[in-house]
């Protein structure tokens, strides 16, 4: 079983559309694919509600506050997908981090963003697994408008850590549209959504090397 910790300190950053559309992927894939719900909110709860009919339903089990989580998660389970509450350090995530295989952290790309992240990329990087390197984090750029100079300063911001960013996801209100309806951006084929598709690709080939 994989494990994905979707996670960050700030809310509005896009962390439940990230930990849906990835586990959207995974069970498209044909893995049989839980959404682990530690955010108070629930929204990958309702999502995954939503998408409960589709053949490539996603499984949610709610783990907020649930201090031995993993057993709530089912026999054969192969990918899970951890939707970290907001607002949460590493220290409030230890119960997920002991487990994950895979840290993704959404940045929006503007430096009042970047510098809001700073405590929360400061206790990741307490962590030993993390310091060690066993357990990678990677950065997921988020809403960008690729080419600007916003983008571009944020690149530069982020690049100081020793974190990659693994992907950037331009901004679309599409994402909003299909979380709202249990689905994702992987479950049409259109030639406007194959570019945003490929916005993924470097994203999910960093997780399949975790």
């Amino acid at each position: 079983m994989k494990t994905i910790l979707v996670a960050g300190s700030k809310g509005g950053v896009g962390k439940t559309t990230i930990a849906t559309h990835l586990a959207a992927q995974s069970a498209l894939a044909g893995k049989a694919t839980v959404i682990a719900d530690a955010d108070p909110q629930g929204s990958s709860t309702r999502w995954a509600q939503r998408r409960s009919m589709l053949d490539s339903a996603v499984l949610p089990v709610d783990v907020h506050r649930k201090k031995n989580w993993e057993k709530l998660i089912p026999d054969g389970a192969e990918q899970v997908i951890v939707d970290a509450p907001a607002g949460a350090y590493a220290e409030d995530l230890e119960r997920f981090l002991d487990l994950a295989d895979a840290v993704v952290v959404p940045v929006l790309p503007s430096a009042l963003d970047i510098e809001a992240i700073v405590g929360f990329l400061n206790s990741l990087s307490r962590i030993k697994r993390v310091h060690s390197r066993a357990l990678p984090v990677g950065l997921v750029l988020n809403r960008t408008k690729p080419w600007t100079q916003t983008s571009q300063q944020a690149q530069q911001m982020l690049a100081q850590w020793p974190y990659d960013v693994v992907a950037q996801l331009r901004d679309s209100q599409s994402y909003v549209v299909m979380v709202g309806l249990g689905r994702s951006l992987f479950d049409y084929h259109s030639a406007q959504v194959r570019e945003h598709q490929q916005d993924w690709d470097p994203l999910l080939k960093w997780l399949n090397k975790a």
